[in-house]
């Protein structure tokens, strides 16, 4: 028997959801084709670490300087996630998401032909805008699936943040495969050779989506003012959601950036080997996504986050003192891995949960927060060790935030066991 469709308010009768074969087969082309576009869109916004050695070895850049463009790339795919996942509400995530795709291909061309440190800089800008795709096909997956499924559609869909191991393993080879413009300069060689291609691919791509998509797209958000879909920001439970966020994709963030260099200062590894090893941390926390979506439909969002921060907390504990072997240093790391993958697709969870016709805004505030704290925490990384002469103070911050996250999860859950009780036990 065919479940029942569900109407949003201010949805139209023909968008209505249902379990009829034309229905699952729309929603199955949003997730896949949203899942290889975030692919790509990810590993543009994440190629300035592949390209920085040539880029800086080219246009004479100082460390400074170079932090600044990485810094740039990040920010921009950050702090407009909100925006774009109320658009996204608004207009439907096909249209934005396609949008976004071609925005970054454009600044992916422009980063090609950049001749100096300041366009350079401008380029950035554009190809960061790249990460706030994120916020448009999480609301888009989730317009589009019913709640029993959005966890796994939205955790499948976050897996294409593996763009940036894609790029960091195919990036160096293309680079050396194509050293020399081709077709009389119309195609750039050398590092420009890289975004040039991430340009073409990303117009393929937004054509494919565009085509490959229902046109009749689900806009939750149509007929409702502005202020209206932000009230969901003045609720303090959307700024934990958000805080939660911070853990299982900020710090993953952080720590994918600074662990090559925590190895080769540490353990005296080569870069190269330091790079490789550092990969299945990368792999387990964004591979596992769906699997985090999974459990998190079934068993619901606050079980499988609490998991997650308590394996969080009590692999961060041991890191957080010196540890003599590589192997089992790596193993720790590998764990909060996994619990980082896992713990990305139940803390999005939370937004569908909670707040249905405002995933938008809610997942752009938790994404944008969780960008930001990636930006900020390899300084704070920085400052301790040089303080304190302990390079496993990042797994200090990595454990604090965990902790206070993790707390506060626990007086929430105990607050809402007492008030059950209260309800259960007060005279009729």
């Amino acid at each position: 028997m065919s479940r029942p469709a569900v109407k949003t308010p201010n949805e139209p009768a023909e968008l209505l959801l249902s379990d009829s074969p034309a229905e699952r087969s729309a929603r199955l082309r949003v997730m896949w084709l949203s899942f290889f576009g975030f692919t790509m869109l990810f590993g543009a916004w994440m190629m300035f670490g592949v390209l920085g050695i040539p880029i800086r070895a080219e246009m004479n850049l100082s460390k400074t300087d170079f932090g600044w463009l990485v810094a740039t790339a990040i920010l921009s795919g950050s702090l407009f996630r909100m925006p774009a996942g109320i658009l996204a509400d608004r207009y439907g995530g096909r249209r934005v998401f396609c949008w976004t795709l071609l925005i970054t291909a454009a600044g992916a061309f422009l980063v090609s032909q950049a001749q100096s440190f300041p366009q350079l800089l401008l380029f950035a800008f554009l190809v960061g805008l790249a990460g706030n795709g994120f916020a448009v096909g999480s609301t888009w997956n989730a317009a589009w699936f019913p709640r029993h499924q959005q966890g796994f559609a939205m955790g499948l869909f976050g897996a294409g943040n593996v763009g940036a191991s894609i790029t960091k393993f195919v990036g160096p080879a293309l680079i050396a495969l194509v050293p020399l413009p081709l077709l009389g300069g119309l195609v750039p060689g050398g590092w420009r050779f890289v975004p040039f291609l991430y340009a073409f691919l990303l117009v393929l791509m937004a054509a494919v989506v565009w085509y490959g998509t229902p046109a009749q797209d689900r806009k939750p958000g149509i007929g409702r003012s502005l202020a209206d879909r932000l009230k969901p920001l003045k609720d303090i439970r959307v700024w934990r959601f958000s805080l939660y966020y911070v853990v299982v994709f900020g710090c993953y963030v952080a720590m994918a950036s600074w662990l090559p260099r925590y190895y080769v200062d540490v353990y005296g590894l080569p870069l190269a080997t330091a790079a490789l090893i550092t990969t299945p941390f990368i792999l387990a926390s964004s591979l596992l996504r769906p699997l985090g979506g999974y459990l998190s439909d079934r068993y619901g969002a606050r079980p499988v986050t609490y998991g997650v921060f308590i394996l969080t907390v009590l692999a961060a504990v041991l890191l957080s003192f010196p540890i003599a072997s590589v192997t089992v240093f790596t193993a720790l790391v590998f764990v909060i891995g996994i619990a980082q993958g896992i713990g990305k697709a139940s803390t999005v969870k939370y937004a569908p949960e909670y707040y249905p016709k405002d995933v938008g805004a809610v997942v752009g505030l938790m994404g944008c927060l969780g960008g930001i704290g990636a930006f900020f925490m390899p300084p704070l990384f920085a400052y301790l060790e040089t303080q304190t002469g302990q390079p496993q103070a990042m797994f200090w911050v990595v454990l604090g935030i965990t902790l206070i996250s993790l707390i506060w999860l626990h007086v929430v859950v105990m607050g809402l066991k007492n008030q059950q009780h209260a309800a259960h036990t007060s005279p009729m």
